[in-house]
């Protein structure tokens, strides 16, 4: 699937704007601070309904404005107009003008979507919570019903987190009821979250191969936070005296983490930072070959700012392996890296949230 066209109204810096895209790299060039990731986000956000920058879309209303709107025309295998409509009171999804009703019925008709960023050394150094955002940032894309359970475990958490803080004395009944809701969604997030992680680990390890150029070893290992047999329910029993002192729900999927080890050893301890970037290159680079061989489909690729960060090697093994058939929107804040292989390359220069 290709975005031809995107258009923003009142999103971060941007009051209108109105863009065409090429099908195959675009370059977006300027200093920071100038709208260029702007694009890049409104980019996921109108095609997965969320922003990578943020988990709450209002951050994306423009200063002193109400709400904002994202639009534009797909093309592929179908052809649609996407439309995103957005303010803290509720939000509007069309496609080609017809309202949906949900956003599954919404996101079916979108494309799939790899974003990669300077700031992806997170996931590596970083604490559980990026990596449980990197995950199921996949799985909503890969599974069918993973994106409604998530919702569904996430507002259960925050019931049954207040009943644990509410009272000096915690009515376990109606905390039981939520331990149970969280169980039951728990179950699909942890068994697609494992299922993912086995199909991710082969292609995340080949493409770590590739980009090293040495023998390095990168494993990736799930660590279910739910218990034996993700038996969620009897976990939680176990664990009420740790609740009851910390008021909070002790054990669940939001717990989980993704382990990832270069020859045996945990990356953020033991790698070098030269390593650790290549284990989160790879990391990207697997998830989008998961997308092409599963789906058979290549992913639109949102690229932020990082190849100016990158030594030549990575930076040319990294090209060499991702999907040629994919559209790449790219920024970056000067142009020293680019040689032949961007020659078509369309650059659109962007300053004071105008682009040229």
């Amino acid at each position: 699937m290709v975005l031809r066209s995107l258009n923003l109204n009142q999103f971060r810096c941007f009051a209108s704007l109105r863009l065409e895209l090429a099908s195959g790299v675009t370059l977006f060039h300027g200093n920071n601070a100038q709208g260029k990731t702007s694009i890049l986000e409104a980019s996921c956000v109108l095609l997965r309904l969320q922003s990578p920058r943020t988990a709450t879309l209002g951050d994306c209303i423009q200063f002193s404005e109400k709400a904002f709107a994202v639009g534009g025309n797909l093309t592929g295998l179908n052809e649609s107009e996407l439309r995103l409509q957005y303010r803290e009171t509720g939000r509007k999804l069309l496609v080609d003008g017809e309202a949906q009703k949900s956003a599954s019925d919404y996101l079916r008709h979108s494309a799939l979507v790899v974003w990669m960023a300077n700031d992806d050394l997170a996931l590596v150094r970083g604490g559980g919570d990026g990596r449980r955002r990197f995950l199921d940032f996949m799985a909503s894309q890969l599974y069918p019903g993973y994106r409604e359970a998530l919702r569904a475990y996430e507002k259960a958490l925050r019931s049954r987190n207040y009943l644990l803080k509410r009272d000096a004395s915690p009515k376990w009944a109606q905390i039981e009821a939520y331990s149970r809701l969280l169980h039951d969604y728990g179950q699909v997030l942890s068994s697609a979250r494992r299922v993912l992680v086995e199909q991710l680990q082969p292609r995340a390890a080949e493409a770590q191969t590739r980009i090293s150029g040495t023998g390095e070893i990168l494993t990736l290992r799930y660590e279910s936070a739910s218990g034996e047999g993700d038996n969620l329910l009897a976990l939680l029993e176990c664990k009420r005296d740790e609740e009851l002192r910390k008021r909070q729900t002790a054990a669940g999927p939001h717990r989980d983490d993704l382990a990832l080890l270069l020859n045996g050893m945990p990356s953020a301890k033991f790698a070098s930072e030269g390593q650790q970037r290549t284990v989160a290159l790879a990391l990207k680079l697997g998830q989008t070959n998961l997308f092409v061989e599963t789906r058979q489909e290549a992913p639109v690729m949102l690229i932020d700012d990082v190849f100016g960060e990158l030594d030549p090697g990575r930076r040319n093994a990294l090209m060499a392996n991702w999907p040629a058939t994919s559209q790449k929107l790219i920024t970056t804040t000067h142009l020293d890296w680019l040689d032949e292989r961007f020659a078509d390359a369309k650059r659109l220069h962007v300053e004071g949230a105008k682009v040229t």
